[in-house]
């Protein structure tokens, strides 16, 4: 079966001259639909999260535009900016942003019942169990997040993104919180099922192996610049590791800033 390719084009001015150091990010690429993920990567402060919460609807861009899969999202020119309800995006925090007061089974409603989520109907319920089921965790249905693993969190948070059905999925470093081994387990077992239930993704992350696994298109990041590499896994094999790998792409990226 054909897959849902990941088609994003944005163009994102935003200038914060009221914090402490000034900031602006500046950036413009496209996806054409080739791969079915990216990955941001850069130092942090660089302005891979302000991204994300542009194409979110989080945070309203001073200009630019921003299109998802031929739909537009954002356009400053012509006044259109979808909030972040009508978007279609899923959104998994760093922290995965659990509502401790919710069961897990809630949290994962969350999607479909917003404000009345413990009015939780038949059907909603069978569709969120059958989501928990999927990864793994519908054993842990009645259980609040303070009670959950680190990896079972991330799940759950997942699942609850999934449940809406969106059409692209943002990760802003869903693994920075687990230890190294449950890390390299569950980068797998993630990219299977984005596979399985095929759903497009942009990853956060600072880590070169999870660049490794996720990256199809690449966009690095520095000073609220951003440069696009095209086909990161047609340049990897020319180097022994991932890091040699970005630290190359890195410095001709700041070569071709300042020239």
């Amino acid at each position: 079966m054909e897959k849902t390719p990941l088609m994003l084009s944005l163009r994102l001015a935003k200038e914060f001259c009221n914090a402490s150091t000034p900031f602006r990010l500046e950036v413009a690429f496209s996806f054409s639909g080739e791969h079915r993920n990216a990955v941001l990567f850069g130092p942090s402060g660089s302005g891979k999260t302000l991204t994300m919460q542009g194409i979110a609807g989080l945070m309203r861009p001073d200009a630019g535009y921003v299109r998802i899969q031929g739909r537009t999202l954002f356009d400053s020119d012509a006044r259109v900016c979808l909030p972040p309800q009508q978007r279609n995006i899923g959104y998994m925090f760093q922290d995965y942003a659990l509502f401790p007061h919710l069961t897990v089974l809630q949290n994962v409603a969350f999607s479909h019942r917003g404000l009345s989520v413990r009015l939780v109907s038949r059907a909603e319920k069978e569709r969120a169990m059958a989501l928990l089921e999927r990864f793994g965790i519908a054993h842990l249905a009645g259980h609040f997040p303070a009670e959950l693993s680190g990896g079972q969190k991330q799940r759950a948070a997942l699942a609850r993104s999934c449940n809406a059905e969106p059409s692209l999925l943002l990760l802003d470093e869903p693994f920075s919180a687990l230890d190294p081994l449950l890390r390299e387990r569950l980068r797998h077992e993630l990219l299977d099922i984005l596979r399985e239930m095929d759903i497009p993704a942009v990853f956060i992350t600072h880590d070169p192996e999870d660049v490794d696994i996720f990256a199809g298109e690449l966009v690095l990041y520095k000073d609220g610049r951003a440069r696009h590499i095209e086909d990161y896994a047609a340049v990897r094999p020319d180097y022994p590791t991932a890091i040699a790998c970005l630290r190359a792409l890195q410095e001709a990226a700041r070569s071709h800033a300042d020239e």
